[in-house]
């Protein structure tokens, strides 16, 4: 019997730290979740056995494996496929306005002649800058847009839910976010939807960067009464009186089958075209209007990415929590991959920023979840793994850290 710290999540026992970039073996999304002999789940880190994460092998491989000039070709013969002849939308960009979205738009747009509709699944709570940017997209950017808001009421009870059952207040908030974009492509007969990078860029399963298409049974939804939102399923939702199944729609997928008969293909331009996401924020200042933040995130050192919703900076908080990884480790990590700062920088980065709460929203956040401090600290307690976390004089500490000065190190 193991003396070792229970691990949660089934996420690997031992902590590693990528050598080449700041990320740990328990990004969640880095793992490859399978049953063994008991029936018990169980998870295999996607570290090289170098200890090289799967992003930064993909970076490697983007660097000096791919022929960007061929890829650009492959781009546009996917476009000539779809253009439209009678100026209809002919591809639709799903996006909030942010930099990677007002890339993806413009340059669609502009360098390859398509006429874009951008669909915009709304944040929880905007932010001043985040408003702001969104607007500058459309008049700044000149492009089209439909902003969908999902019932407010029911959007926030899922994200109560998500936040108290599974530390994942946007749980809600992404799966609307990954239907959006095919759902209006079927609503407005287009047959092209662009998202911009692949998550695999960032450390999902590396095999998904060698695929241009986005993998269609994400939107096979099961009985859709059985879907869970938050914990709970849609059926305990409508059971108790507040809600019908009507209220639901905007959260159930179209079937596979009928995106494939209705020849909807979803696409990520970042296969096509070398993604950097810094100079995407610069591309986007430049034609878009996009600002940065007047002042750094919280909890990290950037001012330009994820800026849009207040709830945003507790989706990073929870990662923090339950993975032991920040806000600053995902930014830094990516910024290592594309020669922005050294891996000593990005260390450094991580230890003065990674931990830090996201305050300035704090009060907002709670009132939205209709949850008091007391209770939300609760939950956070409750959900730390005891493999990542350990107490030291009544205070919560790391157990590793990526610059060895963990309560373990």
């Amino acid at each position: 019997m193991s003396d070792k710290p229970e691990a949660f999540y089934g996420l690997p026992q031992d902590v590693k730290f990528c050598k080449k970039c700041v990320i740990s073996n328990q990004r969640p999304s880095s793992t490859v979740e399978f049953k063994n002999e008991k029936g018990e789940k169980k998870s295999v880190i996607n570290f090289t056995e170098d200890g090289v994460c799967s992003a930064c092998v993909y970076h490697e491989e983007k660097e000096l494996g791919i022929d960007w000039n061929d890829r650009d070709e492959r781009l546009r013969e996917l476009l000539a496929r779809f253009k439209s002849k009678d100026g209809s939308y002919d591809v639709i960009v799903p996006g909030s306005g942010g930099k990677d979205s007002a890339y993806t738009a413009h340059i669609l747009k502009y360098k390859y002649g398509m006429n874009p509709l951008t669909v915009t699944w709304a944040p929880h709570l905007y932010t001043d800058i985040g408003m702001k940017n969104f607007q500058e997209w459309m008049h700044t950017g000149g492009l089209d847009n439909i902003l969908y808001t999902p019932n407010g009421k029911l959007h926030r009870e899922m994200t109560r839910n998500a936040f108290h059952n599974l530390l994942h207040p946007f749980q809600p908030f992404i799966v609307g976010q990954r239907i959006i974009g095919p759902a209006m492509a079927k609503r407005f007969g287009v047959k092209l939807v662009m998202y911009g990078e692949n998550q695999a860029e960032y450390g999902n399963a590396i095999e998904e960067n060698s695929n241009p298409i986005m993998k269609m049974d994400f939107f096979s939804a099961e009985e859709p009464l059985a879907m869970r939102f938050g914990g709970v399923s849609m059926e305990e939702y409508i059971a108790s009186g507040k809600y019908t199944k009507d209220d639901f729609a905007p959260y159930i997928a179209p079937p596979q089958e009928e995106l494939i008969d209705a020849g909807v293909e979803v696409h990520y331009l970042g296969y096509y075209l070398k993604w950097d996401p810094q100079e995407c924020y610069y591309y986007a200042v430049d034609h878009t209007g996009f600002q940065a933040n007047p002042v750094r995130t919280e909890g990290t050192y950037s001012k330009y990415s994820s800026i849009d919703d207040k709830i945003d900076p507790f989706h990073y908080f929870t990662t923090l929590i339950k993975f032991g990884i920040g806000r600053c480790t995902y930014d830094a990590a990516q910024e290592v991959r594309n020669g922005k700062i050294t891996r000593e920088e990005a260390a450094y980065l991580v230890k003065k920023y990674d931990a830090e709460f996201p305050a300035k929203y704090f009060k907002e956040f709670l009132e939205y979840i209709d949850t008091t401090e007391d209770e939300f600290w609760e939950v956070i307690d409750k959900h730390r793994s005891p493999h990542i976390w350990t107490q030291r004089e009544g205070e919560w500490v790391l157990r590793h850290t990526v610059v060895s000065e963990g309560a373990d190190d």
